[in-house]
């Protein structure tokens, strides 16, 4: 009695898949990066106090893991986190909002007197050693100078009179101080299920790569983000205090910008260098202590920043070049506003990583060898 063999032999092979080819996975993935920046373009007004809680959320994680660690669940420690957060920005708001609001209706209405004090200034010692040094190209000089400071003036309080009106670029103080917390404890509670579930979507063939990546755009951004955001704070302490110590009018207001912009390279030490001697100099002159004092007060500023805070909190190894940082803000930040802002600075360092892959597998491929591969 014969029998008839069944088994995995007799089944038909399953067809063969072709690899997907390089440029069909670099076209989808352009698409799908042009359709995010197309999103973003589209919704950047109403997305703020959403991407606010995801920036949020990322700088917390390690927070609420360490809390993780001594024993609290994922739920407790979120909660724990976003409540202390909350405590310490409302208080913040409590202490500064008021005198802030006033430094910058103040400031706003004093600048144009502040500008043409300097330029007054700067013409009287044009009949002296400056006028001296300088000589006949001393007029044309002048008149270039009071051409940009009379435009930096109106684009300083352009801008300081959009935030205080409360325009698009913040989109809405109070959805923003209560949609960003809620948004930040959710993400913080699912934190670690996104990433699993994020990591499942990963091409399985390229998984590895990816992975490898992913880690690597995390250092960098987190190495800049969390050290940059402790020394933006640090130095808006120094600047501030130091300013009102010595008695520079709007010192908070112009330590607070200073700090701000200290997220892009040397941005904010120039800035608050021009401001805090351009009103030193109209207030105190005949004076030159006090002018002397406020720049003293950047350029210490700047040492500790570049000597200690720089090393200490971001490191030197976060792979964000300064130029390419400032392009990355200013590009972002005219693209789409307060929002480009938030989203400049990793998108940077992801890019910066991507890069720097394309780079090695250039440098390994026979395109760059001249060997051809077998």
């Amino acid at each position: 009695m014969s029998t008839m063999t069944t088994g995995p032999a007799m089944n038909p092979p399953p067809p063969s898949r072709k690899p997907i080819s390089l440029t069909k996975q670099l076209i989808f993935w352009a698409c799908a990066f042009l359709v995010l920046a197309a999103l973003l373009w589209l919704l950047n007004e109403v997305l703020l106090p959403f991407i606010a809680g995801m920036v949020l959320a990322y700088l917390l994680d390690p927070s609420v893991r360490r809390l993780q660690k001594l024993g609290l669940n994922r739920t407790l420690a979120s909660v724990v986190i976003v409540v202390l957060v909350i405590v310490l920005l409302t208080l913040g708001l409590i202490l500064l909002l008021p005198a802030l609001g006033e430094q910058i209706a103040g400031f706003m209405e004093k600048l144009p007197q502040y500008m043409d004090r300097v330029r007054q200034l700067a013409q009287e010692q044009s009949q002296g050693w400056l006028g001296q040094f300088v000589g006949e190209k001393l007029p044309e000089a002048q008149k270039s100078l009071g051409g940009v400071a009379s435009s930096a003036a109106g684009w300083i309080a352009a801008f300081l009179g959009s935030i205080w009106s409360g325009g698009k670029a913040l989109v809405s103080v109070i959805s923003l101080l209560i949609i960003t917390p809620i948004v930040a404890f959710y993400l913080l509670l699912d934190w670690e299920r996104m990433i699993v579930k994020v990591d499942s979507w990963i091409p399985l063939q390229h998984k590895d790569t990816v992975r490898g990546l992913a880690r690597e755009m995390d250092a960098a951004i987190s190495g800049f983000v969390r050290g940059q955001a402790l020394v933006c704070l640090i130095l808006g302490v120094i600047y501030s205090v130091g300013l009102i110590a010595i008695g520079v009018n709007f010192g908070l207001l112009i330590g607070l910008i200073a700090a701000f912009l200290s997220f892009a390279p040397y941005i904010g030490t120039i800035t608050g260098f021009i401001l805090a001697v351009g009103v030193a100099l109209a207030q105190f002159w005949p004076d030159w202590t006090m002018p002397a004092a406020a720049a003293g007060i950047f350029i210490f500023g700047q040492f500790i920043e570049g000597n200690i805070l720089q090393p200490l909190l971001v490191g030197k190894e976060i792979g964000l070049h300064p130029v390419w940082l400032m392009f990355s803000l200013i590009a972002f930040g005219v693209l789409f506003g307060f929002v480009g802002l938030l989203v400049a600075v990793p998108v940077a360092a992801a890019i910066g990583v991507l890069v720097r892959f394309m780079l090695r597998q250039y440098l390994a491929s026979p395109f760059y060898t001249g060997n051809q591969q077998g």
